[in-house]
């Protein structure tokens, strides 16, 4: 029997799931699909600046786990820019956080799941 998969914890989901090329010349059938945990580690480590030791305490996974998905997410993103895919963010073994954490990578749980940003600044309000 196979050792069952461990939740990824990630602070919430995308606004927006799909991006395709501005021209509109794509295929359905060729989309490059992103996990929502892959999306947490770009996230996390290029949008957030955390290191990859502390996006794995923060998703409470192995530091060569978030090394692998953080590598496979960079490789999706380049497929998508380069060859002109549409990119898909869906699926994956994740648990959204309680809310209950005293900080996540946004600013607070709470605060990012209710979607009170200040599109200007990137601050949260209440």
């Amino acid at each position: 029997m196979p050792r069952p998969k461990k939740w990824r914890k990630v602070c919430g989901l995308p606004q927006n799931s799909e991006f395709a090329p501005i021209d509109g010349k794509f295929f359905e059938s060729e989309a490059v699909v992103m996990t929502v945990e892959e999306y947490e580690t770009i996230r996390l480590i290029d949008n957030e600046g955390f290191t990859q030791e502390q996006c794995s305490g923060y998703m409470k996974i192995a530091r060569t786990t978030v090394q692998q998905m953080y590598n496979n997410a960079r490789k999706k993103l380049a497929a998508s820019l380069v060859d002109g895919k549409l990119l898909r963010i869906e699926g994956g073994d994740y648990q959204i956080c309680d809310g209950n954490e005293p900080h996540c990578g946004c600013g607070g749980c709470n605060r990012h799941r209710c979607g009170y940003t200040d599109e200007v600044k990137g601050d949260y309000k209440k």
